[in-house]
């Protein structure tokens, strides 16, 4: 257990010394002059020193960046996106998606009538956060276009100057905190003042043209501002049906001189902008925007607002952040087809191992295909080792890479030293899949991120740590693995071993998947600890009752409840989301956030590319236990006879499956996932197990005590 008890002491090392980086978002800046101009729809491939001028010579003078513009819904109109940064959480309009309201002039300033209705709404409920600090640090506020004055109107609507466009604003160093909204790039996709989801693309030329109307509005503003003021330039929104990663940029006081590698049509640039809510060094969140102005303005932000103040990292280029654009939405665009394709391959696979099963030909064949679809999940991370995005023809690169991947990992499994046990290729496949997952783990997550069972930025939905379907396969590859060692480890007598190797390494993986900034997974903790106390308790040949299986789910509750806890106790700067969740418990602000989850987990229960996963891996499963002289040539209790622990940790990682199916929020995927790991790891097992196959009546008799051992 040394290695154990370095891993906590080293856990707890990381506890107590914040990360540089955090550290370096924490300090507070002095009061200061601060202009946020939001340009909804602006890709950094729009950027170029001929057309974007002005852009490119702000581009030049700061810290380089893309925000993810998720909000509630798939796409992020410029209403949402000003909503957001409004109320520093992740809002929505609801009914409908298009540009802000036009506010109503009042003396030199104006009232966004629309926002005490706004604050009514579930996905509304914080507007006016911005504005509200503002005014009770005892600042003003200024703002250009309507975008503007939302994001800046206080709780009753105020903004203290308006003007629709710049050169309507008289004064622009009167407010310390200033606004400007460009949307040159959005109107052109109204529709009744509403921006269609499945709006045409517009032709380059025209976007173009308005590439370089939106640079002039831009120009405009930097004329007017003061030298001394802060600026934070973000594409706030969509348009159309596909969402992009969009520009960041943050040009401290005082900055000037442009930069660019490669000569004046070279890519500019400079350090990163990200944050610690993404804990990544180039991107970051809506919410992060609102946090970042009032500690410019040199105010502290309200205990409401979930995000964090930007900061720098290393040196990056505008070229590197149109590939991370890239990469996310050729991800997102292969993902529906990838799955759909996975899904067909699995149910194809059973019936074929049905039919051949069934007629006691070919078992070989039906073994190998076994273990090289077991390899697919792993290969959809190991390929990101390779810079396939840099290719001309990045999906053909991306699959290929998968394919190539995948044959290589099964060929290493069915040609290696243990090719000889039948456990030795199973045992190989689940061991190479846990180890690049905690690899990834303990290097930042890179192999997960735009990946195709992994997650991307572009979508939103988590930007570090373990997500679910990796989850799934992690916690099916490790209690699988040391299922196979313990089953080695039981027949050399050594079974109090053998419970410890279940129990030290499934404890280790699951502190790995659930420690913020590592794993940081809290259904996932959840789900965990019944699997690996189910499996620990087979391998000691103890029985579990339903009222244990109940006991370890809220064990696992506690579990990653303290895990949170402690991570709310640290700097807000360097919480996660897992410290947060806590503090939004303790304000009473989580129930949103709870039924959104809820409503993704019902809505993945029928999902037709992961359900015919459950179904098909399964109804084969347990036919092949109560049935196997008709289904599969009783290879399925032939591989628990002969490896009793096989059963054991399949038992387990089921478990974890339809536990972390309940608790988050991708439902159905967590169960697939684990399905398609693990049952053709036990096919492939049955098939070369030597002993031939007992008679029905025998096999029966081995299906009910199958069974009976589960409970």
């Amino acid at each position: 257990m040394r290695w154990l008890l370095l891993l906590l002491a080293s856990s707890a090392l990381w506890w107590a010394v914040p990360p540089a980086h955090a550290a370096e978002a924490a300090t507070k800046a002095p009061p200061g002059r601060v202009a946020f101009i939001g340009v909804p729809g602006l890709l950094w491939d729009d950027l170029d020193p001929d057309d974007t001028p002005h852009l490119w010579r702000l581009a030049g003078e700061s810290g380089l960046g893309s925000v993810s513009v998720k909000a509630v819904g798939t796409v992020t109109c410029p209403y949402d996106g000003w909503l957001t940064v409004s109320a520093g959480v992740r809002s929505a309009v609801g009914h409908r998606c298009g540009l802000p309201p036009e506010p109503v002039a009042r003396g030199g300033g104006a009232v966004v009538g629309e926002l005490r209705e706004l604050r009514e709404r579930r996905d509304g409920t914080y507007a006016g956060t911005l504005g509200t600090a503002v005014h009770a640090a005892g600042q003003c506020t200024a703002a250009v276009g309507r975008g503007a004055a939302l994001a800046l109107a206080d709780q009753d609507g105020k903004v203290d100057l308006y003007a629709p466009a710049p050169d309507g604003l008289a004064d622009w160093s009167r407010c310390r905190v200033l606004a400007m909204d460009v949307d040159a790039l959005v109107k052109p996709y109204l529709v009744d003042d509403r921006l269609p989801q499945d709006a045409e693309p517009i032709a380059p030329e025209r976007r173009r043209a308005l590439v370089r109307e939106a640079d002039a509005q831009v120009g405009a503003a930097l004329d007017r501002l003061p030298p001394d003021t802060e600026i934070l330039l973000a594409g706030i929104g969509d348009h159309g049906s596909v969402p992009h990663l969009r520009v960041a940029m943050w040009k401290r006081a005082g900055a000037t001189g442009a930069r660019a590698a490669g000569g004046a049509q070279g890519p500019v640039e400079g350090p990163s902008v990200g944050a610690n809510s993404t804990r990544r060094d180039d991107i970051t969140v809506l919410p992060d925007i609102t946090p970042t102005v009032l500690a410019a303005a040199g105010i502290a932000p309200p205990p409401t607002v979930v995000g964090v103040p930007w900061r720098l990292g290393g040196p990056t280029t505008s070229d590197d952040l149109r590939r991370d654009d890239l990469k996310g939405t050729t991800v997102r665009g292969t993902t529906g087809v990838f799955f759909t394709a996975f899904a067909v391959v699995q149910v194809a696979f059973y019936a074929l191992a049905y039919f051949l099963l069934s007629r006691r030909r070919r078992l070989g064949l039906v073994g190998t295909a076994a273990i090289v679809l077991a390899a697919v999940p792993v290969s959809t991370y190991a390929v990101n080792l390779l810079p396939w995005e840099r290719s001309p023809y990045p999906v053909a690169t991306l699959i290929g890479g998968v394919l190539a991947g995948t044959a290589a990992i099964a060929a290493l499994a069915l040609a290696g030293p243990w090719r000889r046990d039948p456990l030795g290729p199973p045992a190989a496949v689940a061991a190479t899949t846990g180890a690049v997952l905690v690899g990834d783990l303990l290097t930042g997550t890179t192999l997960q991120f735009d990946s195709l069972m992994g997650y991307t930025a572009v979508v939103g939905g988590r930007y570090y740590g373990l997500a679910n379907i990796p989850f799934a396969l992690l916690a099916t590859a490790v209690l699988m693995a040391t299922a196979v060692a313990a089953e080695h480890l039981v027949r050399a007598g050594r079974r109090t071993a053998a419970v410890a190797v279940v129990a030290g390494l499934g404890v280790a993986t699951m502190l790995l998947a659930g420690w913020p900034g590592v794993g940081s997974d809290f259904g996932g903790v959840i789900a965990f600890v019944p699997g690996i106390a189910v499996t620990a308790l087979l391998v000691a040949g103890k029985r579990v009752s339903v009222l244990k299986l109940a006991g370890f789910c809220v064990l696992g509750g506690v579990a990653v409840s303290v895990i949170a806890v402690l991570d709310h106790l640290r700097p807000p700067a360097s919480q996660t989301h897992l410290g947060r969740f806590v503090g939004q418990v303790i304000d009473g602000t989580f129930l949103p956030m709870i039924g959104r989850k809820l409503g993704a987990m019902l809505n993945t229960m029928l999902s037709p590319n992961l359900m015919p996963i459950v179904l098909a891996g399964l109804a084969f499963l347990v036919f092949a236990v109560l049935r196997p002289g008709q289904i599969s040539a009783g290879i399925v209790p032939r591989a628990f006879a002969r490896a009793p622990m096989l059963r054991a940790g399949l038992v387990g990682a089921l478990v974890s499956g339809v536990v972390g199916m309940l608790v988050n929020d991708s439902g159905t995927a967590v169960l697939s996932m684990v399905v398609a790991l693990a049952v053709p790891l036990v096919l492939h097992a049955g098939v070369r197990s030597p002993e031939p196959a007992a008679s029905p009546v025998e096999e029966r008799g081995r299906a009910g005590d199958v069974l009976a051992g589960e409970t």
